[in-house]
């Protein structure tokens, strides 16, 4: 039995144009939004550290959930080698 190799998902290169975009235009709309709002200096730099926060925050927890499902499947594919091990010493002693 040969074990199947992982399958390696590839973004297509509109994807990542899509999600590029969409990040610089949502970052640009609010800062100019903030930029724009009739309030204090206080208050806009309040939003900006604010906006940062959630920015950097949203980054960080796109690479932890990226890291753990590469994990996992690190994990699954050990145990998938060992069981293969397994049952190939298992089928050698019974032939």
């Amino acid at each position: 039995m040969t074990p199947t190799p992982p399958h390696v998902q590839k973004d297509t290169s509109a994807w990542i144009f899509y999600t590029w975009a969409s990040f610089f235009i949502a970052n640009a709309m609010m800062f100019f939004g903030i930029y724009h709002a009739p309030v204090d200096s206080w208050i806009k730099g309040f939003f900006v550290m604010g906006t940062l926060f959630v920015v950097g925050s949203s980054l960080t927890l796109a690479k932890t959930l990226r890291d753990n499902a590469e994990t996992q499947r690190l994990i699954n594919r050990v145990a998938d080698a060992k069981t293969e091990q397994i049952i190939s010493s298992y089928e050698m002693r019974h032939v």
